[in-house]
């Protein structure tokens, strides 16, 4: 693969990532200081009394294997590959599970899936570092 592709892939995955990153720490906060505005509703068939618990989950399990996998990827780092592939997976475990509790009320819960299909798929394309 010429440089400038590998490059290219590596600055499209790490920039889609961080983006991630951002998201999950965002709803992640929202969610821990009180969720206003999003419906206690969604929670009825859950295990959750309030959104703190799974804004707790966004934040750190999703929000920081996006961020870590981001700067494995900016750095070329020989985890890089392996821990985009790991968080792609478990953005789509995490949407599971999310659909399967409290069902399809948002266009960001297709939007994070695309996202992390983009992200597994991207991960393949950039070298192994060894």
């Amino acid at each position: 693969m010429p440089k400038t592709s590998e490059k290219f892939i590596r600055y499209a995955l790490g920039i889609l990532l961080l983006l991630l990153a951002i998201n999950a720490f965002a709803g992640g906060y929202y969610g821990m200081a009180g969720a206003k505005n999003i419906p206690m509703e969604w929670l009825k068939n859950s295990p959750f009394h309030n959104y703190f618990i799974p804004s707790l989950i966004l934040f750190i399990v999703i929000g920081g294997s996006s961020l870590f996998a981001a700067v494995t990827v900016f750095r070329r780092d020989r985890f890089g590959r392996k821990a985009s592939l790991l968080c792609g997976v478990i953005i789509l475990i995490w949407l599971g599970v999310q659909i399967a509790i409290i069902g399809y009320v948002s266009w960001m819960q297709p939007a994070t899936a695309i996202a992390a299909v983009l992200i597994i798929f991207l991960s393949f394309l950039i070298p192994e570092i060894r």
